[in-house]
């Protein structure tokens, strides 16, 4: 056993470790990077613990973290040529010659970004194109990161737009720096809420008017599925679009835009034109005002019935096949009854406007009461004759021509009566038949 002894104490035992020798760096990676500085370098070897400088040459670099006893990453500084990268501990500095060269690598510059604008919603794929594209670290939408990029040359990447708003500058960092912005505009959903007219003829060409929200930068508007044959954005609230030809029917009027593609909800018809087959009567007298029935197909629509170029005083749809005009008056002779929808206008039916017929004379101009007898009626306007009466009574008649026809007198009693003629031009004026009694004995 041992004991203190204080005429010759013991020595005391050494309570501090020994000082570890300095690090090793044995290697780097990457081993260049560009003279702007900025290039995060990760540095393999020995001895890191307790790092307190990392050097790039004679300068400390901007930034470092050990990691481990063996590896550390550090940021370099700016700097030129080549350099040797030092790790320094409480241990000492290391002294492997483990080098570092600067490069002059150019600054991206970008020149377009296509498409140039997007839904607030992200997801659209972007191409840039520029230079000095090929080492990119990163492209942001203003500040936000692009959701994905991909390098495909030095001149072009692809990135997927982040979502965002309003208008931002799309940029590219590399090695070099960052480039300068290209605007990319963050567009709303364009909204369809009327178009005017609503509706409109198979054959297309007219033009309607769009109305809504989010029309800048339409890029198309289609009725069903066909596109519009041309448009113009007036505003962002309102579009002109010439209709193409469809089928009859509804369909979607829709706008597509840098934003995305307007909800279906607004509708166009496509009207089929009108068709007429026939016109009862076919004839009226001059002064108009009565009623004419009209047949054909596709007519509940009509917006105006016309005879030749006057409009009917009026008119009701019946059906879609069939619907009763009131003829206006216009001057003797035929003119053509179309009828018009937003469909176009249809085929015309002839109607002859007919003067009152008149009678100059009878011959002969009496008979006996017991009638049968041929009269012979002698006047104008003759030819359309729908009744010969001899006062209340109707006679049988044959059209000979425009200015005669012949007619059985009917009986009646002895006397005086009027004779008339009626044609869809009105009843003539009359003239005096007179029944002679027989001869008494």
């Amino acid at each position: 056993m041992l004991l203190n002894n204080p005429a010759n104490p013991p020595t005391a035992p050494t309570d501090r470790p020994l000082a570890a020798g300095p690090p090793t760096v044995s290697s780097l990676s990457p081993t260049s990077g560009s003279s702007a500085g900025g290039t995060s370098v990760t540095m393999t070897g020995t001895g890191f613990t307790g790092t307190t400088a990392v050097r790039f040459g004679a300068t400390a670099a901007t930034l470092f973290t050990v990691i481990s006893d063996t590896r550390i990453t550090a940021v370099a500084p700016a700097g030129t040529g080549t350099v040797q990268v030092t790790v320094t501990t409480p241990g000492g500095t290391s002294s492997q010659f483990v080098t570092y060269t600067y490069v002059t690598v150019a600054v991206p510059a970008l020149s377009s970004v296509v498409p140039p604008s997007g839904p607030v919603s992200g997801g659209t794929t972007v191409t840039l194109t520029g230079t000095g594209l090929s080492s990119a670290t990163a492209v942001r939408f203003g500040a936000t990161a692009a959701t994905s990029f991909t390098v495909i040359s030095s001149t072009h990447i692809v990135a997927v737009a982040p979502a965002g708003t309003g208008t931002v500058q799309v940029t590219v960092t590399a090695p070099g720096g960052t480039s300068n912005g290209i605007p990319y505009t963050y567009a709303v959903v364009p909204v369809v809420s009327g178009v005017s007219p609503a509706q409109g003829p198979v054959s297309g060409g007219n033009t309607v008017t769009l109305t809504g929200t989010g029309f800048t930068g339409t890029t198309a508007v289609t009725f069903g599925a066909v596109p519009a044959t041309s448009f113009t954005v007036v505003s962002p609230t309102q579009i002109t679009a010439v209709v193409p030809a469809g089928a009859a029917g509804p369909v979607a009027v829709t706008a597509f835009a840098s934003g995305g593609t307007s909800v279906p909800g607004t509708t166009y018809f496509y009207v089929a034109t009108p068709a007429l087959a026939g016109a009862s009567p076919v004839s009226g007298p001059v002064s108009g005002g009565n009623a004419v029935v009209l047949t054909g197909a596709h007519l509940i629509e009509a917006t105006a019935v016309r005879f030749g170029a006057t409009a009917a005083s009026s008119f009701t749809a019946v059906s879609d096949t069939q619907l009763t005009a009131v003829a206006p008056p216009a001057a003797a002779g035929t003119v053509q009854i179309t009828v018009t929808t937003a469909g176009g206008t249809s085929n015309g039916i002839p109607y002859t406007y007919l003067t009152t017929p008149g009678l100059t004379s009878l011959n002969p101009a009496q008979g006996p009461v017991s009638g049968g007898n041929t009269v012979t009626l002698t006047g104008t306007g003759l030819a359309a004759t729908t009744a010969v009466m001899f006062g209340a009574a109707p006679a049988a008649f044959t059209i000979v021509s425009d200015t005669q026809l012949t007619a059985q007198a009917p009986p009646g009693t002895a006397g005086p009566v009027a004779v008339t003629v009626t044609t869809p031009g009105g009843t003539s004026p009359a003239l005096v038949y007179t029944r002679v009694p027989p001869p008494s004995i």
